[in-house]
């Protein structure tokens, strides 16, 4: 079973260990981060190894809503890192039963991610290209006003 520490992240503060961040306002609560934002927890481990394991873990606990259960407030939703940390441990110890076959999935989940990452690439660059194609447009039919 991999270890791990979540605590609150410190604006400013840069981690030495392999780390990410799980977001802990707003609707998508739990959801796995690289970068911190300032509503976040910190997740730091021992090795790369089991950073990535647990990143996809709380990617699949937040698309599977485990952690919308334990969602607070009533304007702005929070998980609390007590919540969160059992949530993620809870999961972590389902999965050390079925953990060849967790693995399988896990790494399922990271290939669907980066070809959703390179399809919404795509989709920029098309948006960019829908504005550059507009404008050109127009700039070609206010030179044939003149």
């Amino acid at each position: 079973m991999s270890s791990f520490e979540l605590k609150t992240h410190q604006i400013g503060r840069a981690y030495s260990q392999p780390h990410f961040f799980i977001l802990n306002k707003g609707v998508n609560s739990g959801k796995p981060l690289s970068n911190p934002c300032p509503n976040c927890f910190v997740v730091t481990t021992v090795t790369e190894e089991a950073k990535n394991t647990l990143f996809h873990l709380s990617m699949m606990l937040q698309i599977g809503g485990f952690y919308a259960y334990y969602l607070k407030g009533s304007v702005i939703p929070f998980i609390s890192v007590d919540d969160c940390r059992n949530t993620l441990k809870k999961g972590l110890k389902s999965t050390s039963n079925i953990n060849e076959q967790m693995q399988k999935h896990i790494k399922a989940v990271e290939v669907i991610s980066k070809k959703e990452k390179e399809l919404q690439s795509v989709i920029d660059k098309m948006a960019v290209l829908k504005v550059a194609y507009i404008r050109n447009c127009f700039k070609l039919m206010q030179n044939e006003e003149v």
